[in-house]
């Protein structure tokens, strides 16, 4: 299979032990492309500096929902700057997470920083790496307010139904190796329905280990996993949806050719 992980954070400090032995062997494994994105500033930076020693990964700047204590809105020029580098394909990881930000005070306060992110996504002309969780419905008015931005929505966590709106705004879904998970029926469900051209893989590490990985520390090499359900779903090879895959992100980052 030829395979691409378009969301990993290699930054993480689960990889601080062994992070250039398991990046290393990933082209072996047929792991053509990796996309890093950021959740803060410092994440953002120890992402770009990763996309400069490796030629198969890439990497995204961005403020996430849950990493905006201390931040400012004057922190997205910073973002901006970061953007400008010729590695960074993205702003992300951005969002929404009702979750784990519960006043309504700091959601207010990440939707303002969604929104600013999403502006500069459109003002840089490049894609949105967005996280969105129990938060659907403001997650995608928000999207829906800036017209020309363009993006994916990871882990793809959202309905059947959600789906189809923000496919009908030209948006991506991505799946995890929570697709794996034997209560992954909502995700399959958009699996079947969304259009092949417009689904992506990840393996959002170090988390979300595929089935029979589950509970170890995960990394591009069980993306694998996620191509084939997703073949199993849409009557495909492995190989098949793993291409699928690999070309759809290809084209998502701008980096085809």
């Amino acid at each position: 299979m030829r395979l691409f992980d378009s969301h990993a954070h290699y930054y993480d400090k689960a990889f601080d032990p062994d992070r250039d032995e398991v990046l290393s062997a990933l082209p072996a494994k047929g792991v053509e492309g990796i996309v890093c994105p950021g959740c803060d500033l410092e994440s953002s930076r120890q992402s770009m500096a990763l996309a400069e020693k490796y030629p198969f990964l890439w990497f995204a700047a961005g403020l996430h929902p849950e990493n905006l204590e201390g931040t400012s809105l004057d922190d997205l020029e910073e973002v901006k700057k970061m953007a400008a580098h010729p590695e960074c394909v993205a702003i992300g990881e951005i969002g929404l997470d009702y979750y784990w930000v519960k006043t309504p005070e700091d959601r207010a306060r990440s939707r303002d920083f969604f929104d600013a992110q999403l502006s500069l996504s459109e003002e840089l002309d490049l894609p949105a790496i967005v996280h969105d969780r129990d938060a659907h419905r403001d997650t995608v008015d928000l999207v829906r307010a800036h017209p020309k931005a363009r993006g994916v929505f990871h882990c793809c966590a959202l309905s059947a139904e959600e789906a189809k709106v923000v496919l009908d705004l030209g948006w991506y879904v991505s799946f995890t190796g929570n697709v794996t998970f034997q209560k992954a029926r909502r995700a399959l469900e958009v699996i079947a329905a969304a259009p092949l051209d417009r689904i992506m893989i990840e393996t959002d590490a170090p988390y979300m280990a595929p089935e029979p990985f589950r509970g170890r520390r995960c990394d591009s090499g069980y993306v694998y996993r996620v191509a084939e359900t997703i073949a199993q779903v849409k009557g495909l090879s492995g190989e098949e949806a793993a291409e699928a895959t690999l070309q759809n992100a290809l084209r998502f980052f701008g980096l085809e050719g």
